[in-house]
């Protein structure tokens, strides 16, 4: 039996319809909407449909969204020059700076970025002190991703409390944040990685597979237990008709595929999955759109936060 669909799209549109009258509320109190500053260096394809899907998602469900572009040829301090300016700023409750920074900027830029975007304006949920909260498990941000699949699994109806659950990958956006969150949760959490020893026979054991490795059709058939949720974060995109051919050979209706449109996104875990798992997300479709859809919460609660301090 093929794995029944876990559409993120579908709730992540239930999470921004719980956002708006919320937006609507504070705007009537506070005198003005919720506001985001994003900002985006340089003209990396995938990152500028991203911020533009931010900025649409941000403007439909009423919140005031602005965005700062550097070239590629800013500095570190030009970027922390800009991120100073949006924590001073009155109007703007939440910072984004969206990944990745140009490799000039140097290997830390990023890390440095999180360490100065003021914690409660953090609506990444990377800032050392967010970061700490959630190992107490008393964070008010905590990264999207991460909390886009805890929304999809709960909204889903699949347990997590006694479940165990293997999370491959250990990123600090992702992995680390999302076996956190699953802990939080009463799973038994085991974090895997690429230096893992027999990975697949450790994943069989998993009630729920997160996959957020970064790999292609990482995960297949032989890593998924019978019946498993397997929740891909995966986006990557396959640029060659070779990478095509060699994730599914023998597949002319993929190859078509790619042909038309010169490339195709897939997620980390293969799509033949679907015929052992008993649930599964989609790449594109599963966890994407969730991000978003948390982001836009994060706002509000940051906004709600500063306002009420205020008064």
């Amino acid at each position: 039996m093929a794995a029944r669909v876990l559409d993120g799209a579908a709730v992540a549109s239930q999470i921004r319809a719980e956002v708006a009258p919320a937006v609507a509320a504070f705007t009537a109190k506070a005198g003005r909407p919720p506001g985001l500053g994003i900002v985006l260096v340089g003209e990396n394809p995938a990152s500028e449909v991203y911020v533009r899907n931010k900025l649409k998602s941000a403007g439909e469900a009423g919140l005031m969204a602005e965005l700062t572009r550097l070239p590629a040829t800013a500095s570190l301090a030009d970027l922390l020059g800009v991120v100073d300016q949006l924590n001073r700023s009155e109007k703007h409750d939440g910072i984004l700076v969206q990944s990745p920074l140009p490799d000039a900027m140097g290997h830390d830029a990023e890390r440095r970025v999180f360490d100065v975007v003021r914690a409660d304006k953090d609506v990444d949920g990377f800032h050392p002190t967010n970061v700490g909260y959630l190992v107490q498990n008393r964070a008010t941000l905590v990264a999207c991703t991460p909390s886009g699949v805890i929304e999809i699994l709960e909204r889903s109806g699949i347990p997590i409390a006694g479940a165990r659950a293997l999370v491959i990958g250990r990123s600090d956006i992702v992995g680390k944040p999302m076996a956190l969150l699953l802990l939080h949760r009463h799973a038994t959490v085991t974090v895997a990685h690429s230096r893992t020893v027999d990975l697949p026979k450790l994943a069989t054991e998993a009630d729920i597979l997160v996959a957020a490795i970064g790999r292609p059709g990482f995960v297949t058939q032989a890593f998924v237990k019978p019946g498993a949720a397997v929740i891909d974060v995966g986006i990557n995109r396959l640029d060659t008709r070779a990478a095509v051919e060699k994730m599914f050979p023998g597949d002319p209706a993929r190859l078509a595929a790619f042909e038309r449109r010169g490339s195709m996104i897939v997620g980390d875990v293969h799509p033949n999955v679907a015929d052992i798992a008993g649930a599964l997300t989609p790449v594109p479709g599963g966890v994407g759109p969730l991000t978003i859809a948390l982001l836009l919460r994060n706002t509000l609660r940051a906004a709600e936060t500063r306002v009420g301090r205020a008064g």
